[in-house]
């Protein structure tokens, strides 16, 4: 019989400040720096065994808390309320399988743990739940990884009826006739054989140069490409996400002419575009694409899908989408929270769905059930993840069935900061060939070989010993 966890028996949650070599643009939010929030967190299984488990998630605020208020109060939020979770988390009582006490923290704690910090803040600055779950994520992976030690093998050889004890009924309500989650569970959605190398995208942020007449001069001499044509070179790069502004469609049009135009002269496959949430009618996106397919149909073409064009709070922004996904397949991505804001999202007219662990292990695996259950497209995308974050990102969309691999730009932004993992797993942190390569991970939980990387961790911002 496996071993289940008993109790959670000690907290440790570190924060890792990482400044980035180029700036990274989202929305109208401009980013240089980032901090990391790594835990370990220990666990006991009724057996009496102990385990201890890693997850690490980047604090993206811009990301996760577009708002008019200032950086830093926004940011010193989320640290807080990291630190107000592990705190919780000493004295959660939930038993089973990690996805079993992952998603009874979301749904018994963390909304009551959320309000309860909100209450304390002025009204137009609360903690919105997509960065809850941010915060949440990073514990959540490492119970995951904890529960994988603590029956010795890779977390996602658990997904199943010899490990868990609820099927995914329990969890995920079908919204079509021919659809049950009785008697099913994760790995009758996952791969059979997971790939262990993946197509990786790059990402052609807003700010970045694709030319010699882009350039200030202030741009780092640091040995790492700056120009765009010099990363496709450099890393045998063929797939680009394009950030675009969605609110500027001459701008948006035209920098997708010029990167169309690269990605011909380079060879480039494939192509995706990110309006980053800030498009409110349809009509913006169909009319750039639509003239696109008229005057450069080679670049239309190469578009592979829409990403999350519209805000991402679905239930204020109710938008049909559906003339959108007529032309492009269409992915959530920050719209999808868990899997009820993805059944919202297909009413809507979504057809595809862009996963993340930094939104919960957890909550990623039961989204990529519900999505596939119900015909959907899925894609893992990326929080411009560094160290030990990037290495559940790869596994989700190893295990996923994407609709082309995995986004990767880390190495884009903060290379030097992952230099002790890239010692140990090469692949997975310096792109070759178009190509991340996962095969040097091993072991139980996600194979981090965490003993292995040599990395000096800054004192815990919060430690509980039991």
């Amino acid at each position: 019989m496996p071993t289940q966890i008993s109790r959670i028996r000690s907290v440790a949650l570190y924060f890792l400040p990482v400044t980035m070599r180029v700036p990274l643009k989202f929305g109208n939010q401009v980013l240089d720096s980032v901090t990391c929030a790594r835990a370990k967190v220990t666990v006991e299984g009724d057996d009496g065994c102990i385990a201890e488990g890693w997850g690490e998630t980047p604090l993206s605020v811009g990301w996760v808390w577009p708002a008019a208020i200032d950086y830093e109060n926004r940011h010193d939020a989320m640290k807080n309320f990291s630190i107000a979770i592990a705190k919780d988390l000493e004295t959660f009582e939930s038993t089973g399988h990690s996805i079993e006490v992952g998603h009874d923290f979301i749904e018994n704690r963390l909304h009551d743990l959320q309000d309860e910090f909100n209450s304390d803040r002025e009204e137009g600055t609360e903690l919105p739940h997509l960065a809850a779950l941010v915060c949440f994520s990073l514990f959540d992976i490492a119970i995951h990884d904890a529960y994988g030690s603590l029956n010795n093998c890779p977390i996602y050889e658990t997904y199943n009826a010899d490990y868990m004890g609820r099927d995914l009924a329990s969890y995920l309500e079908p919204a079509a006739e021919h659809v049950s989650f009785e008697g099913l569970y994760p790995s009758d959605f996952l791969a059979d054989k997971p790939e262990p190398q993946l197509p990786v995208w790059h990402l052609v942020g807003g700010l970045d140069p694709l030319s010699e007449e882009d350039l200030t001069g202030d741009e780092p001499d640091d040995g790492y490409p700056v120009l765009l044509r010099d990363w496709i070179r450099e890393d045998g790069l063929d797939c680009l996400k394009i950030k675009l502004r969605g609110n500027d469609a001459d701008w948006d049009y035209d920098r997708l002419l010029k990167i169309g135009q690269i990605s011909r002269e380079e060879n480039v496959t494939w192509l995706t575009t990110d309006f980053n949430c800030t498009v409110t009618d349809p009509a913006y996106v169909n009319d750039i694409l639509d003239r696109l397919k008229d005057e450069d149909p080679v670049t239309y073409q190469k578009i592979l899908y829409v990403e999350q064009p519209f805000p991402y709070d679905l239930e204020e922004n109710r938008i049909d989408v559906s003339s959108v996904s007529a032309r492009k397949p269409l992915f959530m991505d920050e719209s999808a929270h868990d899997w009820s804001f993805v059944r919202l999202g297909r009413e809507l007219g979504w057809t595809g769905v862009a996963l993340k662990t930094c939104k919960t292990q957890t909550g990623a695996l039961l989204s990529l059930c519900w999505a596939k259950a119900h015909g959907m497209t899925l894609m893992v995308q990326d929080l411009t993840n560094p160290m030990l974050a990037q290495v559940p990102h790869f596994l989700l969309a190893a295990h996923a069935g994407t609709i082309m691999g995995v986004e990767s730009n880390g190495m884009q932004f903060y290379p030097e900061a992952s230099a002790p993992d890239r010692e140990l797993h090469a692949g997975l942190f310096k792109r070759q060939e178009g190509i991340l390569d996962g095969s040097t991970l091993s072991g139980p939980g996600f194979g981090y070989r965490v003993d292995e990387v040599k990395r000096e961790l800054p004192d815990p911002v919060y430690r509980s010993d039991s």
